[in-house]
C-alpha cells in the first residue's frame, strides 16, 4: 500500500515505486549534507584549541611515541604514571599521532570525526524508528548542541565515551526490531569499550537499553532475559580483558594507575572514578583526602563562573543553572516533553511497538543520567552533560515526527506546539541571562516560536495545508535558534585547560548575575595549561631537552608535568599524579635520583602557584624557593628532601634543582 506523507515521517522507508526511489535519493542527499556539513564545521580551524587540555595532550603525545604508553594511557614516554582515566581516548589520539605525527590537528581531528560518527548513528537510529526526516532533525540537533560543539573538538575522553554510548543505543534499536541477540551483544561490546573510556559514566546508559529490550523485544520473556545475559557477558569481555591485563602485568613494569590507592584498576573504578564521584569523595586521591575545589574557591579564580566546573548545588534544577544551562539545557525541557507525549501517543500500541521502544531507550537514558548529574555530590564539570546530548536529540526528532503524524488530532498539534514552544521560551530565558550578547536575538526567536507554535494549533483545513511549511519553519527557528547561536559562538572561540566552557567571548557581560572572570566566556578555565599546569618557559624547555636521563625532570602533579612534556618533548616524572597518588615514595624517588634516572626537580614559583587551581591551596612560604602550593600534600617529604640536598636556581617562573651529580 502506498505510504502517506504522515507515514513517511513516522516510519522507516520501504522499497516501492518511483516515489520511493525519489524519496530515497533525497534522503541520501540530505544525509550527505548533514554529515559533510558536520565534518566541515567541527574540523574547521580546530587547531585554534592548541593542546586543549594539556593533561590529556601529554598522554596523546606519549602514546604517539611509545607503545607501552599508548597501551596504558601513560602521561610520559618513560611510563611513570597514567592519566586518571582508562586509555581508549588515548588510543585514538595516540594512534593518530603515530600515523601523522603528534600535533594539535592529529590529536583533535579524530575527536571531530567522532561527532560525525555520533550524528550518523543518531540519524540511523531515529530514521529506523520514525523516518528520515526525524533522523535528519535529530542529527542537526546533536550537531548544534553547544556542549557537543565544545567537547567534540577537545581532547577529554568524553567524546569517545559518548560515541560508544550512541553505538550501543543504535545497536539496541536494531536489536528491538527482530529480538536480535547479535545486535544486543554488539551493544554490550560498545558499552564495554565505553567503560574503558570513562569507567562507570560510560555504563549509565545501560539501564535504558536493558529496560527497552526487556519491554519491547518481540520474543518470549525467557529469551529476552537470556539475550540480556549474553549482552552483559559481551560487555564484560570487551572491558575485562584490559582489567586482567593490568592485574597480570608486573606492577613494576608498567605505569602506576593514577587515581588508585594501591595501583589496582578496580580500586580506581570503585573509588576515585566510581561511586566516590557520585557520593562526594572523589577529589582526595590516595593520600590527600581533600574533596576538591569548593564553589567559593572556584568563584575566586573564575570571577563567579566556576570555570565551567558546574559548581551549582546538587538538586533537580542543577542542569538548568549556571554553566550547565548554557551547555546542555537548551532543548532539555523539550526532550522531556517529547518523551511524555510519545508515551501517551503510543500508549495503546502492542508491547512490541518499536517507536515506544526507541522512546524508552533515549528517554530512560536521559532521565537516569540527568538525575545522576543533578544530585551527585562529587567533582562534576558541566561538560559531563555531553553524555545526554544524543538522548535529547533523538527524543526531539522522534517526538516531532510522532506529533506530526497525528497532527489532524488536537493532541498532535498541541504536542507539536508544546515541544517547539518549550524550546523557544527556555532559549529566551537562557539568552536573557547573558543579555549583553546579541540582545535582540531572544525577542526574534521568541516571536518566531510563538507564531509557529500557536499557528500550528489554531489553523485548520486548507489554511493548515498552505501555512504549515511556514509555521514549521518559524517553530524550528525559534526552538533551535538559541542553542545554535551558542554552538556557533563556541566554534569560534579557543578552548584550553581543564574546564572549558561554551558560548561567546566575554564582552563586559554577566551570566546569572555574576561577573565574568578573566577566563572569559568560552575561556580556558583555570591554570591555563590545565589543572595546575605551569607557565610555558622556553628556557626551561631547552634545559630539559639536553638531559639524557630516563626522566628529564620531576615536578609535583600531572598537569604541571604535562606542560613541561609538551614544551620540551621529554619524559617528566609527575610526582603524586593528578590527585596526590602514593607514587613515588620518598625511598623510590631517592633511588631514582641516586641511580641518575632523573636530572632536575622543578617547582613553580610562589607567584605562579598562587594563580593556579584552587585545590592547590596552601603555601610553604620562603620567597621563590618552595613556592609550589601543592607540596603541602602527601609528598612534602620529597620536596623537603630536595630542599635539604640541592641548591635552587631560577628559570623564568620556575625554581629548578639540578640533581645530576648526587651520590648517596
Amino acid at each position: 500500500m502506498t505510504q502517506t506523507s504522515d507515514q513517511l515521517l513516522s516510519a522507516p522507508q520501504t522499497a516501492g515505486g518511483p516515489r520511493s526511489h525519489v524519496e530515497n535519493l533525497w534522503q541520501r542527499i540530505a544525509l550527505a549534507v548533514l554529515l559533510v556539513g558536520t565534518a566541515i564545521v567541527y574540523i574547521w580551524n580546530i587547531s585554534i584549541n592548541g593542546n586543549a587540555n594539556a593533561f590529556y595532550a601529554a598522554a596523546a603525545q606519549a602514546g604517539s611515541q611509545n607503545w607501552k604508553a599508548l597501551l596504558f594511557g601513560s602521561l610520559d614516554t618513560s611510563n611513570f604514571i597514567t592519566v586518571d582515566k582508562p586509555p581508549v581516548s588515548q588510543w585514538v589520539m595516540g594512534l593518530s599521532g603515530q600515523l601523522f605525527g603528534f600535533s594539535s590537528a592529529s590529536m583533535l581531528i579524530p575527536e571531530a570525526l567522532m561527532a560525525v560518527g555520533a550524528v550518523a548513528l543518531i540519524y540511523g537510529a531515529v530514521t529506523r524508528l520514525s523516518g528520515a526526516r526525524a533522523g535528519f532533525l535529530a542529527g542537526v540537533v546533536l550537531a548544534l548542541t553547544p556542549v557537543a560543539a565544545l567537547m567534540f573538538r577537545f581532547d577529554n575522553p568524553d567524546a569517545v565515551m559518548v560515541l560508544l554510548m550512541t553505538v550501543a543505543a543504535y545497536c539496541t534499536v536494531r536489536a528491538l526490531e527482530k529480538a536480535s541477540p547479535r545486535w544486543l551483544a554488539l551493544a554490550g561490546v560498545a558499552l564495554g569499550f565505553a567503560f574503558l573510556a570513562k569507567m562507570l559514566e560510560g555504563l549509565m546508559v545501560m539501564p535504558a537499553l536493558a529496560i527497552a529490550y526487556l519491554v519491547v523485544a518481540p520474543t518470549s520473556l525467557p529469551k529476552r532475559l537470556l539475550h540480556l545475559v549474553g549482552a552483559l557477558v559481551s560487555m564484560m569481555i570487551a572491558s575485562g580483558w584490559f582489567v586482567i591485563l593490568t592485574l597480570l602485568w608486573p606492577a613494576d613494569a608498567r605505569p602506576y594507575l593514577a587515581g588508585s590507592t594501591d595501583n589496582n584498576f578496580m580500586n580506581l573504578v570503585l573509588g576515585y572514578n566510581g561511586f566516590a564521584r557520585i557520593l562526594g569523595r572523589s577529589g582526595g586521591g590516595a593520600r590527600g583526602g581533600a574533596s576538591g575545589p569548593s564553589p567559593e574557591a572556584l568563584d575566586a579564580v573564575s570571577g563567579g563562573r566556576g570555570g565551567g566546573m558546574g559548581n551549582a548545588a546538587p538538586g533537580i534544577g542543577r542542569l538548568f543553572t549556571g554553566e550547565f544551562g548554557y551547555e546542555i539545557s537548551w532543548l532539555l525541557p523539550s526532550a522531556l516533553m517529547a518523551f511524555f507525549v510519545i508515551l501517551v501517543s503510543r500508549g495503546r500500541r502492542p508491547r512490541t511497538d518499536v517507536i515506544r521502544g526507541g522512546a524508552l531507550i533515549f528517554g530512560v537514558w536521559l532521565v537516569v543520567d540527568a538525575l545522576v548529574f543533578s544530585f551527585m555530590s562529587g567533582t562534576i564539570h558541566a561538560y559531563y552533560t555531553l553524555a545526554i546530548a544524543p538522548a535529547i536529540a533523538a527524543l526531539v526528532g522522534i517526538g516531532v515526527a510522532e506529533m506530526w503524524s497525528i497532527r489532524e488530532r488536537l493532541f498532535g498539534r498541541i504536542g507539536l506546539a508544546a515541544i517547539a514552544l518549550t524550546a523557544g521560551v527556555w532559549g529566551c530565558v537562557l539568552l536573557q541571562r547573558n543579555s549583553n550578547w546579541l540582545p535582540e536575538l531572544r525577542w526574534v526567536l521568541l516571536a518566531a516560536v510563538l507564531i509557529g507554535s500557536v499557528g500550528l494549533v489554531v489553523t485548520s483545513g486548507s489554511q493548515r495545508r498552505i501555512l504549515t511549511p511556514l509555521l514549521i519553519a518559524c517553530a524550528l527557528i525559534g526552538g533551535l535558534g538559541g542553542g545554535t547561536a551558542y554552538a556557533v559562538a563556541t566554534f569560534e572561540q579557543p578552548h584550553t585547560g581543564g574546564s572549558p566552557a561554551v558560548g561567546p567571548k566575554a564582552q563586559n557581560s554577566s551570566r546569572d548575575g555574576q561577573s565574568v572572570g578573566a577566563s572569559g566566556i568560552g575561556g580556558s578555565g583555570f591554570g591555563g595549561s590545565g589543572f595546575g599546569g605551569g607557565a610555558d618557559s622556553s628556557a626551561l624547555d631547552s634545559m630539559l631537552r639536553t638531559t639524557t636521563t630516563r626522566w628529564s625532570a620531576a615536578i609535583d602533579r600531572s598537569s604541571a608535568a604535562a606542560t613541561l612534556e609538551l614544551g620540551s618533548n621529554t619524559a617528566v616524572m609527575a610526582i603524586g599524579g593528578f590527585s596526590n597518588d602514593p607514587a613515588p615514595t620518598l625511598a623510590e624517588f631517592v633511588s631514582d635520583v641516586t641511580n641518575h634516572r632523573v636530572t632536575y626537580f622543578v617547582e613553580p614559583t610562589q607567584t605562579q602557584s598562587q594563580s593556579q587551581a584552587p585545590e592547590e591551596g596552601g603555601d610553604r612560604g620562603g620567597g621563590k624557593v618552595g613556592g609550589n602550593a601543592r607540596a603541602g600534600g602527601g609528598h612534602s617529604d620529597i620536596t623537603t628532601w630536595v630542599h635539604a640536598h640541592f641548591t635552587p636556581t631560577f628559570v623564568d617562573d620556575y625554581t629548578v634543582y639540578d640533581m645530576s651529580s648526587y651520590t648517596a
